[in-house]
């Protein structure tokens, strides 16, 4: 077994490059880590290129038919971006999940904080939503701190990077009712929308909320109303909040 101990190693630098969008973008492959993760993403049958872990580290034996290369505590550090590495990292493509036009469908429209856009995927495969789509100014998909928060559910349903306008178009073609979020006072109490098998729930930007050419096209504009003296609820928070009802009414 090669041991590598060196960040100067040509596979380490590669890797390393993976950090960076528009090297994850260019190679179509990007970085996990962690044993559930990585779990995660093979039960769901994405393609894992290479597995790095350190020396002391048991990896289970399904995984023993990938390529594993082992490196020193050191050059793991180099790769890892959380302060307290598992010991393991995986180099995983990219993979294409297609989507089907049924269920509930989330649209996210320039949603920047990595940690609301991760939350909100995994509440939307919690919630059985049939699919994600990021559209245009909304942090990277691959980027480390959504994949950790989405906690495996990035590979478990369809998530489309694409132009809202164009998604928006589409999902009426196919009878979907769009459902957006807005303070404003013609919106109506989310509790009151009932009896929707097709929805298409929009949620806009933490600061800006959703661009006005997107709130015309909607069918409902609906708010979650604020009971206490708090300005506003986080946009993952009431993503779960309206999903589940979307999901349940």
């Amino acid at each position: 077994m090669t041991l590598i101990t060196s960040i100067h190693n040509q596979r380490i630098k590669q890797w390393h490059k993976l950090k960076q969008r528009k090297h994850r973008e260019r190679e179509q492959k990007f970085l996990i880590e962690g044993h559930h993760l990585v779990e995660e993403a093979y039960q769901s049958n994405w393609p894992i290129e290479t597995i790095i872990v350190t020396e002391n580290v048991d990896i289970s034996n399904h995984l023993s038919s990938l390529e594993i290369v082992t490196v020193s505590e050191s050059v793991l550090h180099h790769l890892s971006q959380t302060q307290t590495p598992q010991g393991i990292i995986a180099v995983v493509e990219k993979k294409h999940i297609p989507f089907t036009a049924s269920g509930h469908v989330l649209l996210l429209d320039a949603i920047q904080d990595p940690g609301n856009l991760g939350t909100m995927i995994r509440t939307a495969d919690a919630a059985g939503f049939s699919a994600v789509f990021l559209g245009r100014g909304t942090v990277d998909l691959y980027n480390d701190k959504v994949i950790r928060a989405t906690q495996g559910s990035m590979f478990h349903l369809p998530i489309i990077q694409e132009l809202l306008e164009h998604v928006i178009e589409d999902l009426k073609d196919k009878s979907y009712t769009i459902v957006a979020t807005d303070l404003s006072s013609k919106t109506i109490d989310y509790t009151s929308v009932k009896n929707i098998t097709k929805g298409a729930l929009i949620l806009g930007n933490e600061g800006a909320g959703i661009t006005e050419t997107f709130l015309e096209k909607a069918d409902l504009s609906v708010k979650i109303p604020i009971h206490g003296q708090a300005e506003s609820l986080n946009v993952s928070v009431a993503a779960g909040i309206l999903m589940y009802h979307l999901r349940q009414s």
